[in-house]
């Protein structure tokens, strides 16, 4: 056995130096600050247009509040570690609508939900739906094509999307074209039948 102390040799803090660790509290304290204002503005310029993203996919307009926020949650857990927030958020939402939509289970209610920052009058939900009129459209779309649209309808390039969908611009390029397709003869459609 030794008879040396294992903290020989160790510069240990004074209660002086200790003091001065309460300035690494402060920088803590600004650091969180400064993550806090930065996620907020990603926020609120982010989250209406992540909700309109899940709702081009099929999502209803709780569900896809729901979902946003949850994924908002996320981001903001790992905001330090995120090089690409805004398509790191989308993949994430989407990826949630998937499982959510694997194992859909609905559940009706009596009475409209209450008022949100995203739904401010729950009453108006159809006048809601009733403006986006490109819905109806959509759902009739095979999931493949309708998500590469939604992903466009927010200002992706197919490169962005094929990246964030892990497949190749060439398919994304040709859902996006039987999309666009399928849609403009179903709007055909319908201008006949007026």
């Amino acid at each position: 056995m030794s008879d040396q102390d294992p903290l020989d040799g160790l510069d240990l803090p004074t209660a002086a130096s200790a003091a001065a660790y309460g300035g690494c509290e402060e920088l803590g304290r600004a650091a969180r600050l400064l993550k806090d204002e930065q996620f907020s503005a990603f926020y609120r310029s982010v989250i209406r247009r992540l909700v309109g993203f899940l709702i081009n996919q099929g999502a209803t307009v709780p569900t896809a509040a729901d979902i946003a926020q949850d994924s908002m949650i996320k981001a903001y857990r790992r905001w330090a570690d995120l090089e690409d927030p805004r398509a790191w958020i989308h993949t994430v939402a989407a990826r949630e609508l998937v499982r959510r939509s694997a194992s859909l289970r609905e559940e009706p209610v009596e009475s409209v939900p209450e008022a949100t920052a995203l739904l401010p009058r729950p009453d108006a939900l159809g006048e809601w739906e009733s403006r986006y009129a490109l819905l109806p459209l959509l759902c009739a779309l095979p999931p493949r094509q309708r998500q590469v649209l939604a992903w466009t309808l927010d200002g992706y390039t197919p490169d962005d999307i094929a990246g964030q969908l892990h497949i190749s611009s060439d398919a994304v390029r040709s859902n996006l074209m039987k999309a666009r397709r399928a849609v403009a003869q179903r709007l055909r459609n319908r201008e006949e039948e007026l």
